[in-house]
């Protein structure tokens, strides 16, 4: 399971939000392409971005800071954030971004996201946004009555490279991740799974290591790389194979744990 840090773009400069409020927004000082860099010294793999002023309006307007990072480093660039055409996505691509993130348009035109799965298979991933388990849009300032799961199953059948799955109600918070939705997902999908939302110790990320073999991929982490909870270094040796086989994890708690009081909303 790889740790992805993440790069949150609002006007050109690094930002977290809580639980994806456009208010309650943190700036942080390093400038984007910097903060790449450093993530790539301390052992990133890869490198998520948000293009969070596109999100929100469907216009690019940090395609400067985008450019920049991706000829800063040497590992690859995921980014999201209004990513709803083929033109879009395109010249995401000729900047040398290795993968794009569709949310809004999974939405809102699911056959454009199959098509353009098939035009460039492996390198579109499905962003799923959910706010008690059902799908935020437009940034998430638009909540849907569209459940996670339904996307996750319809999606399932696309040359798509992942599913990023974000609980809106604990990203930002560093109070640890979602794991009833995380492992309802895992539970109907085949398709590589990356969670993001939440992570806020090493202790959370330990906890994640149950779900692997069952199809994560991989979990993005913001906030708490920026507030030094812990370093990407640290988080590699938890999260590499080698460091797995040595930690002593309840391996019957998937399968017993109750969830009846977290179970996701189901259609009526």
């Amino acid at each position: 399971m790889k740790l992805i840090p993440a790069i949150d773009l609002m006007n050109g400069k690094c930002v977290r939000l809580f639980k994806g409020d456009f208010n309650k927004r943190k700036d942080f000082s390093r400038e984007p392409y910097e903060q790449a860099k450093y993530w790539e010294k301390e052992g990133a793999k890869c490198i998520h971005i948000v293009d969070l002023d596109a999100a929100k309006t469907g216009i690019p307007t940090n395609d400067q800071s985008i450019k920049k990072i991706v000829k800063s480093v040497n590992i690859p660039i995921q980014i999201g954030g209004g990513i709803r055409s083929l033109e879009r996505i395109e010249q995401l691509f000729s900047y040398g971004v290795d993968k794009v993130i569709m949310g809004t348009s999974a939405i809102e035109n699911k056959e454009l996201v199959k098509s353009l799965s098939s035009k460039f298979p492996r390198r579109i991933i499905v962003g799923i946004d959910a706010k008690d388990g059902k799908v935020s849009t437009r940034g998430w300032l638009e909540q849907s009555d569209v459940l996670a799961t339904e996307l996750v199953k319809e999606f399932s059948s696309f040359k798509i490279s992942s599913f990023i799955v974000t609980d809106i109600n604990t990203d930002g918070t560093l109070e640890g991740t979602n794991e009833v939705f995380i492992k309802n997902i895992l539970e109907i999908t085949d398709i590589p799974v990356i969670a993001s939302g939440g992570v806020g110790s090493i202790s959370d990320l330990l906890s994640l290591t149950k779900f692997e073999h069952s199809g994560l991929y991989g979990v993005i982490v913001g906030k708490a790389l920026y507030e030094n909870k812990f370093k990407i270094c640290e988080a590699n040796n938890i999260l590499s194979p080698e460091r797995i086989n040595d930690i002593p994890i309840n391996k019957d708690y998937y399968a017993s744990v109750s969830y009846t009081h977290l179970t996701l909303p189901t259609k009526a």
